[in-house]
C-alpha cells in the first residue's frame, strides 16, 4: 500500500462542500481540516504508483474549490496498524 499525505489550499468559503466531494474520490481514505497555512489534509492510499495521479492529478485537483496542493509520500510506516489488512477485509 503507498501512502500520499495531501496538503491542501482550498477556497475557504466552500470549505465543507469541497472537503465532501474529495473524501468520495475512491483513494481517499480520510480528509481533515487543519489550522494553520493549509486548509484540508487529505490521505490517499492506493495500491500502485500510476494510482496517486489517477486519484491526485486526475481527481482530486479537479474538485471545485481547491486552489493548490503539495503531495508527500510516505517512505515507512512506524505504527501498529496493519492498514493492508485492514483494508483487505473491508473495514
Amino acid at each position: 500500500m503507498i501512502t500520499a499525505i495531501v496538503f491542501i489550499q482550498a477556497d475557504v468559503s466552500h470549505l465543507s462542500e469541497t472537503a465532501e466531494q474529495i473524501a468520495a474520490i475512491p483513494g481517499v481514505s480520510e480528509v481533515y481540516s487543519v489550522t494553520g497555512d493549509l486548509d484540508l489534509v487529505a490521505m490517499v492510499r492506493v495500491r500502485e504508483h500510476d494510482d496517486i495521479a489517477r486519484v491526485i492529478a486526475d481527481q482530486l485537483n479537479k474538485v471545485e474549490g481547491v486552489l493548490a496542493t503539495q503531495t508527500q509520500i510516505a517512505f515507512q510506516t512506524f505504527s501498529q496498524h496493519d492498514l493492508e489488512d485492514a483494508f483487505s477485509i473491508g473495514l
